[in-house]
């Protein structure tokens, strides 16, 4: 594909007349010249410096033509000519940057006449054709396509209201972007920066004050009038102006133009009579302007919310106080599940903290039959019983009474059970993995990263209506995807325990490589060893996979930097907010999720009096023994040890080995190694097997029976220190995360809490039966971790 190109005829300049007296800002040439420069090349080598390059000009490109609803017109029509020219090319790797770009601009544009929306919604629908990802992209916008092209205005209505939480009676959906930043990679000036950028995005960029929630109202009704009737019937100017001396009145209207809409949307119908019905009452008050031109409606960032994480920082609390403190109306909300809801709050809605307070035992003298109960049995103890009974516990507690810390234990209902595996069989469907599916002979077929990863639009199973979306957005590096893994792992085990969040709240997690080394300000290209030091392994997987999020989102750190030092150098505030555009551009677009295993380790200790450890990681384990972390300072200290030191510490390794064929073995091994790494992300496209990958520190020896193999992947391990020496273990690259003093280690796949429930429930049933039955066969065993990305996996 060629940087110049003819247009395919001058016929279809006519339909990007300017309107009125407007005209556009950015003319058609130069349109295309940007458009060219964002586009990725076959010459790239994905550089950083490239890539920063590419992702500030699509965001300059954006933000150039957003004030002028011409020259978004003529953006739009610009890239369907590309998009069209790719599909005969057959160049899709320009497809899905192309049409993420048009879709964005679509939706901010003020009027797109009805030959455009055929053509859009004529090439997305050829898209379903093709392979993954293009097709489960181009469902999910033909969809979209063809309900704007009825109701025209319609996303940019429900995304504003969803996103500002503007109260209204018809559309109850909301959403907030939660923000987590590592403290171990972003340093005050860093948090600065981007707090500031943030605060920026809250300012209108007219008045220089904050918006308010009638500004937004203002926004959605000019925006919905001038979409659906035509520039000949709506005067833009006149009708911003009418609505901007009505004040307080202008809710009237939003509320009536949302009604309009939404039944519209229920009745597939347009609106357009009631609506200029609507318009007219609005500016019969109002002189009519001199140009008449429409004006623009720039789409507003999100919510954005953002926190240091801290070990003091509960994310889930933070949900669970959004949840509660949400403008949903009564109409919508859930009130037959709010006194327990209630109750689930009072008891602490971390996955993780319970009260501190201990709670004591009280001896049964009861027979447990229920006839055998007195009448008042099964009354509450009073307040003055029970303090009695609190402070005889406190007293007998040194006596050898028994006492616990204080819980409670709630065992799931049938309802929550089956909520637990509609939400498995929503999300894991596709997912494709050890315990899914067999291949001919009983066996596994061993299954890609990149397919294991993707998702696909064959779900039979609809996810459940929820009105509530959290998208949580994780900067740093490997460290804070540690903690995310570890964190969603024990939402999911309380959620086992009693639900309170999954059917009411939607998660999508987005994730931003921040590194903490230098390697951001000059353009090195990064290598995906872990042995070499990559702290963003799963970042560069993701820019690897999605050169699209490659292009924006994965050298932002970069940016992030630079803005740091200019802010040093210049104090004033920010007046274009770069890193909130950008954040808001990913979390609206960045609608693919690739799934990444959640590996489970039991650690034991050398010592006998300490109880074993369970942890999960993501993407990186480091197994070392200190006697040895030195050995190679000098030669002199390696001629002065002997043989068995000079090799390392004898350890035993039980593990399945994977094969592509998936003709998987038991194998078992003795060697003497000084330490190992175990990576489950992928190195390289040729390594790419959904499985752990262990690699030792120095080469290990070998014995007279074995024969030690350079890498060995797996999914199930067992590692043994058979001497005297311990050895230590580093979760995710995190050294808050270390464990001393182990003596061994399992890892495994983590299972999903909510499974696990089912087949404990089942198994009161059915003794000795290991066999899944029911809809739990069709569950996904495993938990991942969906990273959601602009494509997911383009093979």
């Amino acid at each position: 594909m060629t940087n110049t190109a003819p247009w395919d005829n001058t016929s279809s300049v006519n339909n990007m007349n300017p309107t009125g007296c407007c005209s556009p800002t950015v003319p058609e040439p130069e349109l295309y010249r940007r458009i060219q420069a964002i586009l990725p090349k076959d010459t790239d080598s994905t550089p950083a410096q490239d890539c920063y390059s590419k992702g500030m000009l699509r965001w300059t490109l954006h933000k150039n033509v957003q004030n002028n609803p011409v020259s978004s017109l003529s953006l739009v029509w610009v890239l369907i000519k590309e998009l069209e020219k790719a599909e005969r090319w057959d160049c899709r790797k320009n497809i899905i940057p192309l049409l993420h770009t048009l879709m964005y601009a679509l939706i901010q544009t003020a009027y797109i006449p009805d030959e455009l929306y055929k053509r859009v919604y004529g090439f997305c629908k050829r898209l379903l054709t093709y392979p993954q990802p293009y097709s489960t992209i181009g469902l999910s916008y033909t969809r979209q396509i063809k309900k704007e092209h009825s109701i025209p205005g319609l996303a940019y209505q429900r995304m504003v209201i969803a996103e500002q939480r503007l109260k209204n009676d018809h559309y109850p959906f909301q959403e907030r972007v939660f923000v987590l930043a590592d403290p171990a990679v972003f340093s005050s000036s860093l948090s600065k920066v981007v707090g500031a950028d943030i605060e920026a995005s809250v300012l209108a960029s007219t008045s220089g004050g904050f918006i308010t929630p009638l500004d937004h109202m203002c926004s959605v009704v000019q925006h919905a009038l001038q979409a659906s009737l035509s520039p000949e019937q709506c005067d833009g100017t006149r009708l911003a102006r009418a609505l901007k001396d009505m004040g307080h009145d202008v809710e009237h209207y939003f509320q009536e133009v949302l009604a309009v809409f939404e039944q519209c949307a229920q009745a597939s119908v347009t609106p357009r009579s009631r609506l200029l019905q609507l318009y007219q009452e609005i500016v019969s008050d109002t002189e009519p302007s001199s140009s008449g031109a429409l004006r623009d409606c720039p789409l507003p960032n999100p919510e954005i919310s953002f926190y240091q994480w801290t070990e003091e920082l509960d994310i889930w609390r933070e949900l669970s106080k959004w949840f509660r403190s949400s403008s949903v109306s009564d109409e919508f909300s859930m009130s037959q599940d709010q006194d327990q809801d209630q109750v689930d709050f009072e008891l602490g809605e971390s996955p993780i903290e319970m009260p501190s307070e201990a709670r004591f035992s009280v001896l049964s003298s009861d027979s447990g039959i229920e006839r055998d109960l007195p009448p008042s049995a099964d009354q509450l103890i009073d307040g003055e019983a029970f303090s009695a009974t609190c402070e005889q516990g406190k007293s007998d507690q040194d006596s050898g009474k028994l006492f616990r810390k204080g819980c409670i234990r709630l065992r799931p209902t049938a309802k929550d059970g089956v909520a637990l595996m509609q939400d498995s069989l929503e999300e894991h469907t596709c997912l494709t993995g050890d315990g899914l599916s067999s291949g001919r002979g009983g066996h596994r077929a061993a299954t890609l990263q990149r397919r294991a990863g993707s998702h696909t639009m064959h779900n039979s199973f609809p996810k459940q209506q929820r009105y509530f979306t959290a998208r949580i957005v994780a900067m740093g590096d490997d460290r804070v995807l540690g903690r995310l893994a570890k964190t969603y792992y024990f939402y999911r085990k309380r959620e086992a325990r009693r639900l309170f969040l999954t059917m009411k709240v939607n998660l999508q997690f987005y994730y931003i490589p921040i590194s903490p080394c230098k390697s951001h300000h000059s353009p090195v290209k990064e290598n995906l060893n872990p042995l070499k030091g990559n702290p963003c392994t799963l970042g560069s997987y993701l820019g690897e996979v999605d050169p699209w999020y490659n292009s924006n989102v994965k050298n932002l750190g970069s940016t992030i930097t630079k803005l740091a030092k200019m802010q040093q150098a210049n104090s004033g505030p920010t007046k274009d907010p770069f890193i909130s555009d950008i954040i808001s551009y990913y979390v609206r677009l960045g609608q693919q999720p690739v799934y990444f295993n959640i590996y489970f380790v039991k650690v034991i200790f050398t010592s006998m009096t300490k109880d074993p450890a369970e942890d999960v990681f993501l993407t990186h384990l480091e197994l070392e023994f200190p006697d040895f972390r030195h050995i190679s300072a000098s030669l002199k200290e390696k001629q002065k040890k002997t043989s068995s030191d000079m090799c390392g510490a004898m350890v035993s390794m039980n593990y399945k080995k994977v094969t592509l064929s998936g003709r998987d073995t038991d194998n078992g091994l003795s060697v003497r190694m000084m330490g190992a790494q175990i990576c489950a992300i992928p190195s390289s496209e040729a390594d790419d097997l959904n499985c752990l990958a262990l690699v030792f520190n120095a080469t290990a020896s070998k014995s007279k029976s074995n024969t030690v193999e350079s890498k060995i992947r797996t999914n199930n391990i067992k590692i043994r220190s058979l001497e005297s020496r311990s050895f230590t273990v580093t979760l995710d690259r995190d050294g808050r995360r270390v464990y001393k003093d182990v003596q061994s280690i399992e890892i495994l796949p983590c299972l999903d809490p909510g499974y696990r429930v089912q087949k404990s429930m089942r198994s009161k049933f059915s003794l000795g039966d290991e066999r899944d039955a029911g809809l739990s066969k069709y569950m996904n065993k495993g938990l991942p971790l969906p990273i959601n990305t602009f494509a997911g996996i383009i093979n």
